[in-house]
């Protein structure tokens, strides 16, 4: 994992690892508000759990940017060697899929967060 996020690069892997805490922690205050019963004070709570997934979102735009400027930057580099093996690009296009992956993997991780918690609400409810 360490080898991952040094190979995808320190600015977008920590921008991605900083918004999988704020993902957690923004859940764990949902689920002490839906256990405490504060959720059902609160008129757009089902609204606000939302915002779970909207960050999860965002981490996966963060991660297709990284790709993207990854990718940049590595065919400029091969564009100023003319001659490239294949397989040092195909080196390269794997290392710039980390970040697209890790964002990918972190909104998926949110959605699933998201789904148990208004799971969660609706059974409070009931």
């Amino acid at each position: 994992m360490k080898d991952w996020f040094i190979m995808g690069g320190s600015l977008f892997m920590s921008i991605l690892t900083i918004l999988l805490v704020i993902i957690v922690a923004v859940s764990v205050y949902f689920a002490v508000a839906i256990a405490s019963g504060k959720a059902n004070e609160k008129v757009n709570f089902s609204h606000q759990l939302k915002y779970v997934k909207s960050i999860g979102l965002f981490t996966m735009i963060i991660g297709i940017l990284g790709q993207l400027i990854g990718l940049f930057s590595a065919f400029t580099a091969i564009e100023a060697a003319a001659d490239i093996s294949p397989a040092i690009l195909a080196g390269g296009l794997k290392i710039s899929l980390i970040t697209s992956l890790s964002g990918i993997v972190i909104y998926l991780i949110s959605i699933i967060i998201w789904f148990l918690l208004d799971l969660f609400y609706q059974k409070k409810l009931d």
